[in-house]
């Protein structure tokens, strides 16, 4: 006869539905032995992936004096663009709205290319300046700042600056996907989905900041950085060509990780740190964040930083609509 005191447990009518993961459990030490060689497996891709970008300096300079290009095609054009040369070395070159210069008459041709030549007048000799049928070498004739190294060993170092961070971005898929091999088994089915998600649209958030940067702000930021100089009473002939790698590289991998934006705050929300509610009362602090990281980022002109500040903002919106869909359907 059953006590009439002894109750059972309550079973429950529906089982929770364990999700698989987590791995296989290690002891400590082995997790980190894991870890290790991840690191000496992206130390090794970053390293061979560089070696390749510096066999192939060349054609990745090439790559990087396209939004110069771009640039030049903003500047107005001069009437006449001059070089000076004597022999074949290229003494100065002048642009002028005027066709004559030093009583020579220029024609109507926009780039035209005279000769100093020493000229004898009883005892005494004179330069006096001669028009060529063309330059004795082929030249930049004066649209916009050329590149130039004033160091012996600058090639030498911005050949190695540019292979790193070119090697790092070539090595990007390789070094993903040995962290993601070595964090993956620890999570979850549901888990796994956000992380892949995550990841994807993270990297495609990250090529198109680059993108951006690469065909629309670079060539803005560079004609406003000449036309400031020349607003300033400085006359712009050439640039330092590693200063000039320095900036664009960094200015490309600066657009790149801003426009994460919305990968950190939506992964914030789905932890549950932020929802709808904040990211929309956050607007009015957001235009100042956008404008700081703007300023931090990018060289110090008002170009660049509301080149940056504006698509950061507009990123931070689709992001608040992103959240208030989510917010509406939970």
């Amino acid at each position: 006869m059953p006590d009439p005191w002894e109750t059972e447990e309550p079973r429950p009518e529906v089982e929770e539905e364990e999700e698989d993961g987590g791995g296989p459990v290690k002891p400590f030490l082995e997790h980190l032995e894991d870890l290790r060689w991840v690191l000496i497996k992206c130390i090794v891709a970053t390293m061979i992936a560089m070696l390749v970008c510096l066999f192939g300096a060349g054609k990745m300079v090439i790559l990087l004096k396209q939004p110069l290009e771009e640039a030049r095609k903003f500047r107005p054009q001069a009437a006449h663009v001059v070089t000076v040369w004597f022999g074949t070395n290229l003494l100065r070159t002048i642009e002028l709205d005027t066709n004559r210069v030093a009583g020579l008459d220029l024609g109507d041709e926009q780039s035209v290319a005279v000769e100093l030549t020493p000229v004898t007048v009883g005892t005494n000799q004179f330069l006096a300046l001669k028009r060529l049928p063309k330059p004795p070498l082929e030249v930049d004739t004066g649209r916009g700042p050329n590149l130039i190294f004033l160091d012996p060993i600058a090639p030498f170092l911005s050949s190695l600056k540019i292979a790193f961070f070119g090697g790092i971005v070539l090595a990007l898929p390789f070094l993903l996907y040995f962290v993601g091999d070595y964090v993956f088994p620890a999570l979850k089915k549901k888990e796994r989905k956000y992380f892949s998600r995550a990841l994807i649209i993270g990297i495609g958030l990250f090529l198109a900041g680059v993108v951006f940067a690469y065909l629309v702000m670079l060539p803005l930021v560079l004609r406003a950085a000449e036309s400031y100089a020349h607003w300033m009473g400085v006359g712009v002939v050439d640039w330092r060509a590693e200063t000039y790698f320095s900036t664009v590289v960094m200015l490309m991998l600066a657009m790149g990780l801003a426009f994460e934006l919305p990968v950190v705050l939506l992964a914030l929300v789905k932890i549950g740190i932020l929802d709808y509610p904040k990211l929309a009362g956050a607007r009015r602090y957001s235009v100042v964040i956008a404008v700081v990281a703007g300023a931090l980022l990018t060289p110090p002109d008002v170009i660049s930083q509301i080149l940056m500040a504006v698509p950061l903002l507009a990123l931070y919106e689709v992001t608040v609509w992103i959240a208030w869909y989510w917010h509406k359907r939970d």
